[in-house]
């Protein structure tokens, strides 16, 4: 493992902000996150040595470019500096794919050539907003998603043909269209210009169908690794029954069915659950279904009807899972939960619930996916304890406990996570509450009212209402 400085230090890091721990040779990044996670998971159970990556560099298989013009008329591509919509001109990036970058500045040349224009946020005009390139690391399928501010595309086959000349590795090319005044990247119209519309990818043994709105994870390298960690947790032995919550296109509950009697993937997004669906079909994987369903309503379900589930695999967004889920987890009662997280913070909150509940933490293994970044990757491995009722005495009083665990949807923090996750947005807890009220929802006694009734309060803007009314709807507020 690499363990002398970083090989370049790169010249956009100041404005960027996309790699916090640029400053640190690899192996003070690892021993920095990793004591991250025993800070706050060690009272769990004992934190592993977190397992890094051999080569941290040009690990990212997806890379997205945002298109503007400066003043002076020039055409720039990059990223957006952090929390801001400002472009940061990058033409190579030290954690993304080098022929992704190679292509992305190629095609900023072929707009110039082709006198095209770049998108602009504020008047609504112009053609090209962003581009996404995905590439399968094992296949070397190329996909480029070209997305635009109008369905109108001119010189198309042109400009096809010019971007196959200059990079013919690349196996589909699509246009999206989005108009929208919004921070998402994707629109919901798109055309296939070149190729199948779509790429595979080989990820432990099983080819993967991946579309352009599909999840599919960053780093397949250590995903890997990672899943790896989660199998071996698991302890399948071939008889048990799985369920895959928050399944995605169905990557953790094929590799697990390897192993399993049964695996349930649950996913609520339709096209990922379309997509699972492909990929079982193409791998004649026999022993998996997917259910497009609230993964906590399903289990309820599971448990009224008397069913069973011996193996829970999770793989939450970044906000974590909520007390809904969780506590529908309960329900259902798993003899084993494999948690896999992308945030310790929620995690921690999350392994305080169910630990309180019946549940012990047995192993937690950290594992490195975005070097040079302060992400990391934590799968723990969950058992149900049994509770003999006559040698265990609780007592607690009500002041004791934390009833935010109790109240109905989303904490603060988790809607501010997922707004900044979704939208790039960051919220406070003032415009939380006023779009609580605006909603009907209910909010804390004076919480955040002002102190008289001449006071003045900043309103939320239309934009960060969008984004809490996107989360609500997410955590099933409304």
């Amino acid at each position: 493992m690499e363990s002398t400085q970083n090989k370049t230090r790169c010249p956009h890091s100041k404005k960027c902000g996309g790699c916090q721990l640029q400053n640190l040779d690899y192996k003070e990044q690892l021993a920095h996150k990793e004591r991250t996670c025993i800070r706050l998971l060690g009272k769990f159970c004992r934190v592993e040595p977190i397992i890094g990556m051999e080569n941290p560099y040009h690990y990212r298989n997806k890379v997205q470019a945002a298109f503007g013009t400066t003043r002076a008329g020039r055409i720039i591509s990059g990223i957006y500096q952090s929390s801001t919509h400002n472009i940061v001109a990058v033409d190579s990036c030290m954690t993304e794919d080098e022929i992704a970058d190679r292509i992305i500045v190629d095609i900023r040349r072929l707009l110039r050539d082709f006198k095209m224009t770049t998108y602009n946020e504020v008047t609504g005009r112009g053609f090209l907003r962003h581009v996404l390139v995905k590439r399968g690391f094992q296949t070397g399928e190329v996909m480029v998603v070209l997305v635009t501010g109008t369905p109108i595309f001119p010189a198309r086959n042109n400009f096809t043909r010019a971007l196959l000349k200059l990079h013919p590795e690349i196996t589909t090319i699509i246009q999206n269209v989005n108009d929208r005044y919004t921070s998402m990247l994707l629109g919901q119209n798109e055309k296939t210009l070149y190729g199948p519309g779509y790429i595979t990818d080989i990820l432990c043994g099983l080819r993967f169908r991946i579309s352009a709105k599909s999840f599919y994870q960053i780093n397949p390298v250590q995903t890997e690794v990672l899943y790896g960690k989660a199998m071996e947790f698991a302890e399948l032995t071939g008889k048990e029954t799985v369920i895959d919550a928050y399944c995605g296109i169905g990557t953790i509950g094929m590799v697990a069915a390897k192993k399993a009697g049964q695996v349930l993937g649950v996913e609520v997004n339709r096209d990922a659950v379309r997509d699972a669906r492909e990929n079982a079909k193409l791998n004649r994987v026999k022993n998996i279904r997917f259910v497009c369903a609230d993964a906590g309503d399903f289990m309820v379900d599971m448990a009224n009807a008397g069913e069973h589930c011996d193996v829970l695999f999770m793989d939450p967004p970044r906000a974590g899972s909520d007390t809904a889920f969780l506590s529908c987890a309960l329900t259902l009662a798993p003899r084993r939960i494999v948690y896999v997280s992308c945030n310790p913070e929620t995690l921690a909150r999350d392994l305080n619930f169910l630990t309180k509940r019946g549940y012990r933490a047995e192993k937690i293994q950290p594992v490195d996916m975005f070097p040079h970044t302060d992400h990391v990757e934590t799968v723990v491995l969950l058992s149900k304890g049994e509770i003999d009722s006559k040698k265990v005495r609780v007592e607690f009083s009500l002041e004791d406990m934390d009833m935010s665990e109790f109240q109905d949807g989303a904490t603060y923090p988790q809607i501010k996570e997922y707004a900044l996750e979704h939208t790039g947005l960051k919220v406070s807890n003032l415009y939380i509450s006023q779009i609580k009220r605006k909603c009907g929802l209910e909010v804390g006694k004076n919480y955040n009212l002002p102190k008289s009734e001449d006071s003045r309060q900043p309103q939320c803007p239309p934009e960060k209402e969008k984004a809490i009314r996107e989360a609500f709807k997410y955590f099933g507020m409304i």
